[in-house]
């Protein structure tokens, strides 16, 4: 098909904005749903993008389905990108109501207001990698985790679980995760009762220019321009062995506009590269794309010591051939693993020694340890690949060159 209207749910927010500027250069009007604005700004986020005069706002809350009716009826949209969430997974931990409350019922009073203006529209949902949860990399963490958590629900049928399809268990770890199960399973069984237009999307960790300064990546890269600009001498971190698969926020949009056109409605996609990396490989990665030659790291107690620890690994883990450093590859077959007990790590340069300080009010109360996406049926509709993680990497330092962005931390 192609897109005439469209209507995106959480314009406003870093990916809304992409996919709003992507849908315009494709000659689509578009619609924004925004809640209303006391003093009528419009949203930094459009404006950064240069798209703030060519998207149409419209008024209106997810937890409220009368401005939701509202707004199809002045969009009458044919493709309706539900993006808006609270989408931040450790405020999900303190604040799980208002999480169900935007992410669970706002999604189903989209849905019936499709329902009851009976629109033909086509929905794609956003949904996430978090639903996932606690994957199954190997035999010994299914004993550590089987250790902390006493039941693992369910069972694994194989190990390892990865890489991740599309039929893999769902074993949310957060109440984020968990809205995000339940607005997917709501969008689902609108299509098989309602036939309503629905597509899921189950997008891996996408990164990029203006992404939400709480997120890990935009953490790193803000800390690293902070030390560049020698406004800081340390980087802080909760825990670097979290590996995640993490895209170019531009492919995830190429991605939902790809759904929208060639998905089949009642299925889910998966979105993701088909890589993982540590959180410890995005600091020295992010160091390096930042005029540092990293040398060796080593932990602050003395007993952990990876020397040339950027190298690049091109060898298949998980029956999966990607790009990954030396101790990623040391990480992902258990050779090493870095806890609070270490304090920390220092990072060996040409230009000195930097601190990587583990803070553990940065920890998350329950850890997705691994993620790493089979995208082999999205790719079958035709999505590609386009950016490395040294692309987002470098998109995110330029970001935070500007004075005024390093200043949100």
């Amino acid at each position: 098909m192609k897109i005439s209207k469209a209507l995106i749910t959480g314009v406003s927010g870093f990916v809304g904005s992409y996919l709003a500027k992507e849908l315009l250069s494709r000659d689509v009007e578009v619609y924004g749903l925004v809640r209303r604005r006391a003093d009528g700004s419009k949203p930094k986020n459009l404006i950064d993008k240069g798209v703030s005069d060519k998207v149409k706002l419209l008024e209106g809350d997810l937890t409220d389905i009368t401005s939701l009716a509202n707004a199809l009826d002045e969009s009458e949209p044919d493709v309706i990108f539900h993006l808006a969430a609270q989408s931040f997974v450790p405020r999900s931990f303190t604040h799980p109501i208002e999480t169900f409350e935007v992410n669970t019922i706002g999604t189903a009073n989209l849905l019936e207001a499709v329902r009851l203006k009976d629109l033909d529209s086509i929905i794609v949902f956003a949904g996430s990698s978090e639903e996932y949860g606690l994957v199954i990399s190997s035999e010994k963490q299914y004993e550590r985790v089987k250790q902390k958590y006493g039941v693992i629900f369910p069972e694994p049928e194989r190990i390892p679980e990865l890489p991740i399809k599309e039929t893999n268990p769902l074993r949310p770890m957060s109440p984020y995760a968990v809205s995000k199960v339940h607005g997917e399973y709501i969008m689902r069984n609108y299509y098989h009762v309602y036939g309503i237009k629905t597509i899921v999307s189950r997008g891996f960790n996408h990164e990029g220019a203006g992404r939400g300064i709480m997120f890990v990546t935009s953490q790193i890269t803000c800390q690293v321009m902070q030390l560049k600009f020698g406004e800081t001498d340390k980087i802080v971190i909760g825990n670097v062995n979290a590996f995640r698969d993490w895209s170019h926020v531009k492919d995830i949009v190429n991605g939902y506009i790809l759904l929208a056109e060639k998905g089949k409605y009642g299925e889910v996609y998966n979105q993701g590269s088909m890589r993982t990396n540590s959180v410890l490989s995005y600091i020295l990665l992010s160091l390096e794309q930042a005029g540092w030659k990293v040398e060796k790291i080593e932990t602050m107690n003395g007993s952990k010591i990876v020397k040339n620890p950027t190298e690049r690994d091109y060898s298949k883990m998980f029956g999966v051939k990607f790009e990954k450093t030396k101790a990623d590859k040391m990480m992902l077959e258990e050779e090493i693993e870095f806890t609070l007990e270490d304090k920390g790590i220092w990072v060996y340069t040409d230009k000195g020694k930097i601190p990587i300080i583990f803070d553990p009010k940065r920890f998350r109360p329950a850890e997705v340890p691994i993620l790493l996406s089979d995208t082999t049926k999205i790719q079958e509709l035709g999505f590609k690949v386009n950016y490395k993680l040294e692309d987002i990497i470098r998109d995110q330092l330029n970001y935070f060159i500007s004075p005024q962005n390093r200043r949100l931390i």
